[in-house]
């Protein structure tokens, strides 16, 4: 006898479907084993699936992620995913506690269509970027080089969005270039007003090539352009091919809100 798993695939940090960053949301009624929730990662492709299973009452859930290659402790656009289904699930719910592999809390509310995500801050370090991994990004010059442990993220600060938008890696070589990192994070100041800076995020290393879209790295990238622009709440684009929005604000000296909007573009049952 097959089990029914309700899933979904939803587009997050865009307003508009088939934009933003795909994740899948299997909302589970039993414990999987890890081997299974990776497997079912696998079989959707999608940069992160999130596995939710109600914990205590009824807006507390444990949260798991997993990219087709492995599990990740903490994803921001599956967490918005998976906000987004437990909305569409319970419309009267406003608040939702999610509990991380890591035993962090993280809390989520909405406004309207608005759902705001409470992400803790996390510190970079000064760390040089291998010149073969600059050449596998297409990258001849860099403003400054720093590291995340928490993530085991390199970020690469460079002088023009334009730039950014225009690198086109090579994948291949760019996994050779490192052997001891989860991803690399190339970031700039924007040059779109409404836009305070803009990113992205490779990680052949860990899940896909690209993220379209990346709340996780915003742990650490929004201290890094708080610290460089002087300001507390700041809006972030991430121009990869399918680009994505989110407003980020500094609200204690651990902790941000990440606010954006999410759309659900498929619901189905997953029989395993």
């Amino acid at each position: 006898m097959n089990n029914n798993i309700e899933t979904y695939i939803v587009d997050s940090f865009t307003d508009t479907p088939f934009k933003g960053n795909p994740a899948g949301v299997c909302v589970l009624s039993q414990t999987l084993l890890n081997a299974q929730m990776q497997l079912i990662a696998k079989e959707l492709g999608l940069s992160e699936t999130a596995f939710i299973n109600q914990i205590e009452e009824q807006n507390i859930y444990s949260i798991r992620y997993f990219s087709p290659v492995m599990e990740i402790p903490l994803c921001g656009h599956a967490t918005l995913a998976a906000s987004k289904v437990l909305f569409e699930i319970f419309p009267e719910m406003e608040k939702i506690h999610f509990k991380n592999i890591q035993g962090l809390d993280l809390i989520i509310k909405r406004y309207g269509e608005i759902i705001e995500m409470e992400f803790p801050i996390y510190d970079t370090v000064p760390q040089n970027a291998p010149e073969e991994l600059l050449k596998a990004l297409g990258i001849e010059k860099i403003s400054n080089s720093e590291f995340n442990k928490e993530t085991n993220i390199l970020l690469l600060e460079i002088e023009s969005s334009e730039l950014l938008k225009n690198l086109s890696p090579d994948f291949e070589k760019l996994k050779r270039s490192h052997n001891s990192i989860n991803g690399v994070l190339v970031t700039a100041i924007s040059q779109i007003d409404t836009y305070d800076f803009e990113s992205r995020y490779f990680w052949p290393w860990s899940g896909t090539n690209e993220d379209p879209v990346t709340g996780a790295t915003h742990t650490f990238l929004s201290k890094y352009w708080s610290t460089r622009l002087n300001k507390k709440k700041m809006n972030s684009y991430q121009c990869s091919e399918r680009t994505g929005f989110m407003e980020v604000e500094l609200i204690s000296d651990k902790t941000l809100t990440i606010k954006s909007e999410a759309q659900i573009v498929l619901k189905g049952a997953l029989r395993i």
